[in-house]
């Protein structure tokens, strides 16, 4: 058995787009964006120790649907940065993914698993990196990864990639809402019928939940409409969010993963009780996001 030194655990935080306006497209096809996204604190957690191999683990309700090769962005994590930092300073690590997120849900959970290896790596080997050279790492790994590094309330344009940080943002109370269908986001993209839409409006200058939801009314996610018609079950679990008493409800990302905003933390918990209680096989997770002060 290998012997692990100190492990440490990491939080991968859930990733909401709360409004996404799609704006274009690239020669390379990479879609431009424009959109408001917070990190929860509810999500996927990593443990990391030191070992005599490299290994890596999985637990947690959706562990089965994550696979254990090459292909995880876990692994494509881990083996990026040893390939930047050298295989000498790099040594073996044991590395356990708690998968709490559902997996092709449109919260970024694999971006944020990756990010938040990224991250515990650098600590763990102690790394002399900074955030920008981890945030050029992680776009090597996908669009997403650079804003999972942030995991604070922010703005991304381009690819994903162009992120302007928001001050004085609050936590929101948030139920997210999966009825348990995966969604491609290629196919999401591939279905849409523009690609040039308008940008979102400017925020307002004081955010409160009043005035993010007034805000949140007049902008859009630009993918919800090609992922409804092709899980219908997303639209059942708007619908749930909406008899639960959301102040605001749309889909995240690609989808299938819904949100609800609500005023307090005791609300929202008490609306994902309802929720679960009806669709006691649904994902349902009443959390907060995190706020611009959070550490």
């Amino acid at each position: 058995m290998d012997t692990e030194i100190g492990s440490r655990t990491w939080h991968a935080h859930a990733k909401i787009n709360l409004a996404l306006h799609v704006t274009g497209r690239r020669p390379d096809g990479y879609h431009l964006i424009d959109s408001l996204a917070v990190f929860t604190r509810f999500g996927d957690r990593v443990e990391i120790a030191l070992a005599d191999s490299d290994d890596f683990t999985l637990s947690g309700r959706y562990a089965p649907a994550v696979p254990l090769d090459a292909s995880n962005l876990v692994l494509k994590a881990r083996d990026a940065l040893r390939r930047e930092a050298g295989s000498g300073r790099t040594p073996s690590v044991s590395i356990r993914l708690e998968k709490n997120l559902p997996v092709a849900s449109g919260v970024g959970g694999g971006s944020s698993d990756a990010a938040a290896v990224l991250r515990g790596l650098a600590q763990t080997w102690g790394l002399d990196i900074n955030d920008a050279e981890l945030a050029r790492i992680g776009l090597s790994l996908g669009a997403d990864v650079p804003m999972c590094l942030a995991a604070k309330p922010l703005v991304a344009r381009g690819i994903g990639d162009e992120l302007s940080m928001l001050p004085d943002f609050s936590a929101l109370g948030l139920v997210l809402v999966n009825p348990g269908t995966p969604v491609s986001t290629a196919d999401v993209f591939a279905a849409l019928p523009r690609r040039d839409n308008e940008p979102m409006p400017p925020l307002p200058r004081s955010i409160d939940f009043h005035s993010l939801r007034n805000w949140l009314e007049v902008t859009r996610n630009d993918l919800e409409p090609a992922a409804l018609a092709m899980q219908p079950a997303i639209g059942r679990a708007l619908s749930w969010l909406d008899k639960a008493g959301s102040g605001f409800s749309r889909m995240s990302g690609s989808g299938a993963t819904c949100f609800g905003l609500f005023e307090t933390g005791n609300v929202a918990k008490r609306a994902a009780a309802e929720i679960r209680n009806r669709q006691p096989d649904w994902f349902v997770a009443a959390t907060r996001s995190m706020s611009s002060e959070a550490e």
